[in-house]
């Protein structure tokens, strides 16, 4: 969902953030959205949004982002959730190995069900929690550059990297869409330039 718009902002941008159940989804949603974080965060219950405005090189764009419950048997609103995304978080616990082996099956489901020009960052959660560290960042970071994903280490908690985060996704995208717009502007200039002749 790139939406172009001239009233409150210039560009509406869907996110989604995806990953294992307890990965954090929601406090890294409520950090961002309204600088909290929640100790006692219960699973979500099927799909949540909150929406921040923001400037991304002088225009005003606002992020939807999209959270979702991590656990299978939610799993049946996939496409309905993907549909119209621009971005995606999938996000992992660095203290749970389990919830970064299953980055690939999330990575699956994305490119199956969202548009291959998606931007795609993997965020290893939970930094605070260095001393219980399951998975290397140096791991995560060759994986990242295996499947071509932006990465970096995020904290909800102590409100770590999770503005870089967003900042970074939606930056990405506002340049392929910039890049789009441009590319169309000089077709349509071509096409007219042609019908002079």
């Amino acid at each position: 969902m790139a939406y172009k718009v001239d009233h409150e902002y210039d560009y509406l941008f869907k996110i989604v953030l995806i990953g294992d159940s307890g990965v954090g989804k929601s406090n890294i949603l409520s950090r961002f959205t309204r600088n909290e974080f929640c100790l006692e965060s219960k699973s979500t219950i099927g799909v949540e949004f909150a929406t921040r405005t923001l400037q991304v090189e002088g225009k005003t764009v606002k992020a939807q982002i999209w959270d979702t419950a991590g656990q299978e048997r939610y799993r049946a609103i996939t496409s309905a959730y993907y549909r119209g995304a621009v971005g995606a978080l999938l996000v992992y616990d660095i203290t749970k190995r389990q919830t970064f082996d299953n980055v690939q099956r999330w990575l699956r489901e994305l490119r199956d069900h969202a548009d291959s020009n998606i931007v795609i960052m993997m965020a290893g959660n939970k930094s605070d929690l260095n001393h219980l560290r399951a998975v290397a960042a140096e791991d995560a970071q060759a994986l990242a550059e295996k499947e071509c994903l932006s990465f970096l280490e995020t904290s909800a908690l102590e409100a770590y990297n999770v503005e870089k985060a967003f900042q970074t996704i939606l930056l990405d995208i506002y340049q392929i869409i910039s890049k789009l717009w441009l590319h169309k502007k000089q077709l349509i200039q071509l096409d007219f330039l042609k019908a002079l002749q």
